[in-house]
């Protein structure tokens, strides 16, 4: 009833599934849902190869060939403009696909102020402004270096950012709120996921995290201005996740005395009658939770994991953790929560794509 315009990529995978269900939610017909789809290009992956689209791991460099039969999910961080266009034909609520995290903050300025594409110190501006409030009250005053100052923590405020026309922008917080806003929480939400400093790539510009100025009004309010930007890369990244194997976890508590000395002693037991079993796994994992070389009778917490393709061999592990406890070593405790389960690993594999394969849709549901 306040014309308040709500902006999300909470559709997740399937926009137009969500914006069916808001839609049956709502009591008004008046309300426009718009979606934007393009992002998703899962089912058009063998096509975008024989196209002679490269998906190389852009960290390692290995061909997408090594997991493309394993692929769960493949996702562009495509454009904010996406986000303006839904805007500008009206939706009060917005479900993006895979856009940039800060693009939920620059695709309204765009529909706001219609800066131009080619803009960039402007859409630098944006950006910037959408990577600081990104995280929520991270840049007022949670998870912040200095926690032990920060006052009413329990009813934190979250950030909001007013942009003016120009680009240049105020970061501050509702009032009668906890929290804080000053050059060192934002600083620290402007570190946070940022790489190189200079070249802070998002899809619609290049933005130098050190070219502004920087501003502390003190009372909650930290000005921004002069963000420089450059030309965007003729690429958008492809968030891609692929079933990589099986994992299983178990722990155990062992008290003392002698906790530590029992706590290997009951890991190798374990480890050999898995062996023993016929169970060799792809990778293992040891590790000894409180271990203090200067106290051998505190608690220790033993913790095991396997990785294995193999689901079965995987499973197999956790039928090893609680029989221990009774033919184990004495002060073996703590099992809780059932045996130890497999559970998919699924895994990241980002790459990057020629923007001119990638066309997105929008409309109003």
């Amino acid at each position: 009833k306040n014309n308040i315009k709500i902006i999300s990529n909470a559709g997740g995978v399937n926009p137009i599934s969500c914006a069916e269900l808001i839609k049956n939610n709502l009591n008004s017909n008046d309300i426009k849902i718009g979606v934007i789809e393009g992002d998703d290009i899962l089912h058009n992956i063998d096509n975008l190869l024989k196209s002679g689209v490269d998906l190389s791991n852009m960290d390692t460099n290995e061909d997408i060939s090594l997991i493309k039969d394993r692929i769960c999910s493949a996702n562009v961080y495509i454009d904010s403009y996406s986000v303006k266009k839904a805007l500008d034909l009206g939706a009060n609520i917005v479900l993006a696909g895979r856009v940039s995290d800060p693009g939920l903050t620059l695709g309204p300025l765009l529909h706001e102020f219609a800066w131009p594409s080619t803009d960039y110190n402007k859409l630098a501006s944006g950006t910037l402004a959408g990577h600081i409030i990104e995280c929520g009250a991270q840049c007022t005053g949670g998870n912040f270096s200095k926690w032990y100052d920060i006052t009413d923590l329990d009813n934190i405020g979250y950030p909001i950012v007013e942009v003016s026309s120009d680009g240049n922008f105020t970061v501050t917080k509702p009032e009668k709120t906890g929290g804080a806003v000053n050059k060192y929480t934002v600083i620290e939400q402007i570190l946070y996921e940022m790489g190189d400093p200079q070249n802070y790539i998002s899809p619609d510009v290049v933005v130098d995290f050190t070219s502004f100025n920087l501003i502390d009004k003190d009372n909650n309010a930290v000005d921004i201005k002069n963000v420089e930007g450059y030309k965007p890369t003729n690429t958008y990244k492809v968030s891609i996740s692929y079933l990589a194997g099986y994992k299983s976890s178990g722990q155990l508590t062992i008290s003392g005395p002698n906790s530590y000395l029992k706590a290997k002693k009951t890991a190798d037991l374990i480890w050999s009658r898995l062996k023993k079993a016929g169970c060799t796994y792809e990778r293992i994992n040891t590790e000894f939770i409180g271990f203090s070389k200067y106290d051998n009778n505190n608690d220790i917490t033993l913790k095991l994991s396997v990785f294995d393709k193999n689901k079965e061999l995987v499973s197999r592990f956790g039928k090893e953790i609680s029989p221990v406890i009774t033919s184990g070593v004495p002060g073996t405790t703590g099992f809780s929560g059932g045996r130890p389960k497999a559970q998919e690993v699924i895994a990241y594999w980002p790459a990057l794509i020629d923007k001119k394969y990638i066309k997105t849709k929008v409309s109003i549901l």
